[in-house]
């Protein structure tokens, strides 16, 4: 790879940077270091990230403080760090709707690549001076990743296109599925089907995948599929072509041969936006991962049910069922136990006028309790859920205790509540200290006794 690195670097500067060799790697020649370097027209236009470099040497041009967002299970980081800037990269800037590639940069994690303009940014938590000597390595299972996904999209979009006219206005390359917006408001019956089966027939016919640079004057530009250039670009046009399949304007890195997808699987449709369809599929060695996946699920049902395969869906169905009846019967007893635990405390003698309770239940069952009992002169306090952990509570009795104590009795059990007509309930984060909840609500039932409220 050095070597071949190295004899295109120099033909470039011996041309100015004036041409371009392309080169086109199958997974064979890569792993083998055979290569085979095919000239293309005229251009001004050197992008390394998009060739099969792993590793790559270059020097810093720029490295400036900076931040960046990212999501992390749904919550959004500001990390600390810096935009740096090389003279040339191989990892790949998010665009043209692939994710950007990731790598180091000097030892250093590179977390984020975005594009401005004709640039790439590489985000890095640790600086590097300009000017300095750097070494790039590739993280090659994400960018095959990539690239699977996204010749598999312009795969799907094409045969989408010649079969049945199904439009593609936009897709998602997702973390674990992809999926292609259809300007189409349903499928019909058996077209995804068929649409499989013809995209998998195109991956098993070994068919080339070329890229071709072409002036953006070039009358062939204009026969191409594209959804319009960014307004910040520059340079030729680059073409991803599918031999005799497609033609399409693209900026990601791709597959050099159809094969290299191995097989693509569309696990279905879902509803998108106003009359448009999202087309589900994954491709590669997504699709090895979800059979992996999907079969340690089958497994581990097939354990839990005591069935086959073939009888799980069945299985479930009549769990579910039972599941309701029992849920039925449950509130029922449920319900009727509410009512005798407040007749019970009515019927006491020497009842007083405060009670609490906690049990399993819900909100329905407490709110039976409290208005069996009644609250115009008894403080009644009640939680269900773990008993150190999280749940619900009820706070109930003379309007002007409950609105006193109510957001106190809240605070103690970490929740949040809200109140009107002298009741006070909510969601309690925390049980822990619903003994000295207790112990405050007793306090403020003697007034009553008292005479005091």
């Amino acid at each position: 790879r050095k070597q071949l690195y190295a004899k295109l670097n120099n033909f470039l500067q011996r041309r100015h940077l004036t041409c371009i060799f392309e080169i086109h790697l199958s997974l064979h020649e890569f792993k083998t270091n055979t290569y085979k370097l095919r000239r293309r027209k005229k251009v001004h236009a050197h992008v390394v990230c998009q060739l099969f470099f792993l590793q790559f040497d270059t020097c810093v041009v720029s490295c400036v403080p900076a931040e960046l967002t990212l999501e992390n299970n749904g919550k959004k980081d500001k990390l600390k760090g810096f935009n740096l800037k090389l003279k040339d990269t191989i990892l790949f800037p998010e665009g043209g709707g692939q994710p950007d590639d990731h790598g180091t940069v000097g030892g250093v994690p590179v977390l984020r690549v975005l594009r401005q303009g004709p640039e790439a940014v590489h985000f890095i938590s640790s600086a590097l001076e300009e000017g300095q000597e750097v070494h790039i390595k590739l993280d090659w299972e994400r960018r095959f990743d990539h690239m699977q996904q996204h010749s598999g999209q312009h795969l799907i979009t094409a045969l989408a296109d010649t079969m049945f006219g199904y439009k593609t206005t936009s897709w998602d390359l997702g973390r674990q599925r992809s999926s292609i917006e259809l300007d189409t408001a349903a499928v019909k019956p058996g077209e995804m089907e068929a649409l499989e089966a013809a995209v998998n027939e195109k991956i098993h016919a070994h068919i080339p995948v070329t890229v071709n640079l072409l002036s953006i004057d070039d009358p062939a530009v204009e026969k191409v599929r594209s959804r319009g250039l960014p307004d910040d670009h520059a340079g030729p046009i680059r073409i991803i072509d599918i031999e005799g399949v497609d033609a399409n304007m693209c900026c990601g890195t791709h597959v050099s041969n159809l094969s290299h997808l191995q097989v693509i699987k569309i696990l279905g449709t879902e509803k998108g936006k106003k009359n448009k369809t999202n087309l589900i599929f994954i491709a590669g060695s997504r699709v090895l991962k979800y059979a992996e996946k999907s079969y340690s699920i089958e497994k581990s049902l097939t354990g839990l049910l005591k069935t086959g395969a073939d009888e799980h869906v069945d299985a479930v169905d009549k769990l579910q069922k039972t599941v309701k009846r029992l849920q039925k019967s449950n509130l029922i007893i449920l319900r009727e136990m509410a009512v005798l635990i407040a007749q019970n405390f009515k019927n006491k003698a020497d009842r007083g006028n405060f009670f609490s309770l906690h049990k399993d239940g819900d909100n329905e069952f407490m709110n039976i309790i409290a208005n069996e009992i009644g609250f115009q002169d008894t403080v009644i306090f009640l939680t269900v859920g773990e008993e150190k952990g999280a749940g619900l509570f009820l706070l109930a009795g003379p309007e002007n205790i409950v609105t006193e104590v109510g957001p106190r009795v809240s605070e103690l059990l970490q929740g949040k509540g809200a109140g009107k007509a002298g009741r006070y309930q909510g969601k309690a984060n925390s049980l822990v200290k619903r003994a000295e909840a207790e112990a405050l609500l007793k306090e403020h039932s003697c007034k009553l006794t008292a005479g005091e409220e």
